[in-house]
């Protein structure tokens, strides 16, 4: 590895790779060195603001001899093969979730994974968002003693396109997975899974069979209860909710405004801006610090969260819920 800088070849240059071109290139001791795309003029869009080269072959990233890293921001079916190539080529990987739709797949690649040489770590940057990085902390300090129960809310401020509904794996696969790694986050051990699906507004979704409203309740180890609440859509922004409720007490995260300001008169009180209806702008802190802890495990040489692992207890948990929606009964898991 580079004695300075550590170099990253980023591969995908969509929506999620531009915000990654960004934290590398913001983050003290990283250098954004190889920008790849299949649509090559994006990656030429990303090379030409960070000063990087250019490819439309992950292949002549990865193999290049020039990068310490890669960070994969590619669609989904991508990530196993690119996964194992970068630990072929004695890369460290950051990898977005999920690591692929099939378990199956996961599965076949999680011995290669965790024996590999290098660090391998998964994109949950909810993590890290400040409020919820906070909160864990705090938790497994004891300030509120055994936690018991846990509420996830997370709902979008509208639904994606068809085009991408119709390849996502569907909404527990690929909206909740991220509230899967969250519930892990605080309660490592699940062992049951429950949930019911809706199709409350959105008709192509349903045309696509999946659901645009789901609850999920889950089961820890030692009796926790998890909840889990999304939807497509809020007309009102991102809303992000968290809740800890433990023996001794309570930690709650609330949703984010652009400012603090709160209006009052004779029709309204306390009426407060919309909240942040752009996921790269309410999680841009988080994504920087996402990175920061991948360059650190790089450096130390240790193994950080989230791990292969943890991306791997997520997706059988959403395909648990998966099962749990349609077939009306409870999943017993173990991760």
């Amino acid at each position: 590895m580079s004695s300075d800088n550590i170099r990253i070849g980023l591969i995908g240059a969509g929506r999620i790779g531009i915000v990654h071109a960004g934290s590398i290139n913001d983050t003290k001791g990283t250098e954004l060195t190889w920008v790849c795309d299949p649509f090559v003029e994006n990656a030429q869009k990303l090379g030409d603001q960070y000063g990087a080269k250019v490819s439309a072959d992950p292949m002549e990233v990865i193999n290049s001899g020039e990068i310490d890293a890669i960070l994969i921001a590619s669609p989904t079916p991508t990530h196993v093969d690119l996964l194992s190539a970068g630990i072929d080529a004695g890369l460290h990987v950051m990898c977005e979730k999920p690591i692929d739709l099939d378990i199956n797949r996961v599965e076949a690649l999680r011995d290669k994974v965790n024996n590999a040489k290098v660090n391998v770590t998964l994109g949950f940057n909810r993590r890290f968002h400040p409020q919820f990085e906070t909160i864990n902390r705090r938790v497994k300090a004891g300030e509120i003693g055994n936690i018991e129960q846990l509420v996830i809310t997370s709902r979008d401020p509208g639904p994606a396109p068809q085009s991408y509904i119709a390849v996502s794996g569907g909404i527990f696969r690929d909206m909740t997975i991220h509230d899967f790694d969250m519930a892990r986050y605080f309660i490592p051990r699940i062992v049951e899974v429950s949930a019911v699906g809706a199709n409350a507004f959105c008709d192509y979704i349903a045309e696509e069979n999946d659901f645009d409203s789901v609850t999920v309740t889950m089961k820890g180890a030692n009796n926790e209860i998890v909840t889990i609440i999304n939807s497509r859509r809020a007309n009102y922004g991102y809303d992000q909710r968290l809740e800890a409720f433990g023996s001794e007490g309570m930690f709650i995260a609330s949703n984010v405004s652009p400012t603090t300001v709160q209006h009052f008169n004779g029709n309204y009180a306390e009426q407060r801006d919309p909240y942040i209806d752009n996921f790269l702008e309410l999680y841009a802190v988080a994504y920087r610090r996402e990175l920061a802890l991948f360059v650190e495990g790089v450096r130390t040489g240790q193994q950080l969260t989230p791990t292969f692992d943890d991306g791997r207890a997520a997706l059988i948990l959403a395909d648990a819920a998966h099962e749990s929606a349609r077939t009306g009964k409870s999943v017993k898991v173990s991760v």
